[in-house]
């Protein structure tokens, strides 16, 4: 008899067991993933004999003297708070990853003592001058190629606009906006 139970048990485990993989079988069948022909996915062809229209350039911008006149130093000083990760806004600051910019504008550009320019900045010359810093803060490595500068840019003129008016209030003797 015991022999009987014990075949009983065997038959109870080994039909579990297959009923386990026929079910895993099935699901597999049921929801398996379509496998594609070829890797990737078909892109629309252009039209045959439509000429391919170059990419719309940014659209140019305002005069600066116009921004300047509309900028808002209160909203500037919110428009670099991404800036501070980097940079030290407070007089007397210290560098950080990047030089501190109080009194920034009409400074000459890598004039910081101490700080580890790159060799773009280094090679630029000249003051930072209202429409110099623009133009940095647009695109810095379109202005600077070769810059150490992460930061992608300020595309929003406005913003770029009243970040200058900020960084004119950032100075003991802020040197006024362009006519």
């Amino acid at each position: 008899m015991e022999t009987t139970n014990s075949n009983k048990l065997a038959l109870a485990v080994l039909s579990t067991l297959l009923a386990t993989m026929a079910l895993g079988v099935f699901t597999n069948a049921v929801f398996s993933p379509h496998k594609m022909v070829k890797a990737g996915y078909e892109l629309p062809a252009a039209e045959e004999g439509a000429s391919a229209a170059p990419p719309a350039a940014a659209p140019p911008d305002d005069p600066l003297p116009e921004l300047l006149a509309k900028a808002d130093p209160a909203k500037g000083a919110n428009d670099i708070k991404p800036c501070q990760a980097c940079h030290s806004f407070d007089k007397g600051g210290p560098a950080k990853v990047g030089p501190p910019l109080y009194g920034v504008v009409g400074r000459h550009v890598a004039s910081v003592a101490g700080f580890a320019y790159s060799d773009a900045l280094k090679a630029a010359g000249g003051d930072w001058a209202y429409d110099k810093i623009f133009a940095f803060i647009k695109s810095p490595r379109t202005a600077a190629p070769g810059t150490k500068m992460t930061f992608p840019g300020v595309p929003d003129q406005q913003k770029r606009a009243d970040i200058l008016a900020y960084l004119q209030t950032l100075s003991d003797n802020p040197v006024p906006f362009p006519k």
